[in-house]
């Protein structure tokens, strides 16, 4: 991976970290917070465009979010209630993963179909949370 690669990767992770943080705790913020971290994250707004958007200087719409950032990490600190989410979709998958890897060959047709159903709603889950 080049070195443009490298550092987009981390950056992006942050990104997709403050996301997941903002649904779970987003309400918890204050509304100009939220507003100014949703379309920074979310709708990739430039500090400059919130800037003219609020009618803040760029430096006030970054000290929003450096204090809306530290509230979500420490609302995550307290409730863990991302890592909880987290943990339990890699635990969904992983069990996606131990069905597909069943040999259905000896089964009966019901059991195949009472298996593909069971695969269905945890796919189903995984997408859905």
């Amino acid at each position: 991976m080049d070195n443009t690669l490298q550092v987009m990767v981390p950056c992006m992770e942050k990104v997709l970290e403050i996301s997941l943080l903002l649904d779970f705790y987003g309400q918890l913020l204050t509304p100009r917070q939220l507003e100014i971290l949703d379309l920074h994250y979310n709708n990739d707004y430039s500090l400059g465009e919130i800037a003219q958007e609020f009618n803040i200087s760029r430096q006030g719409v970054h000290d929003n979010i450096k204090r809306g950032k530290a509230a979500l990490n420490e609302f995550e600190e307290k409730l863990k209630l991302v890592k909880k989410f987290m943990r339990q979709k890699k635990k969904a998958e992983e069990i996606l993963h131990y069905i597909d890897s069943i040999n259905t060959d000896g089964m009966s047709e019901s059991d195949r179909i009472n298996l593909k159903k069971v695969k269905d709603g945890i796919s189903d889950i995984i997408e859905n949370i």
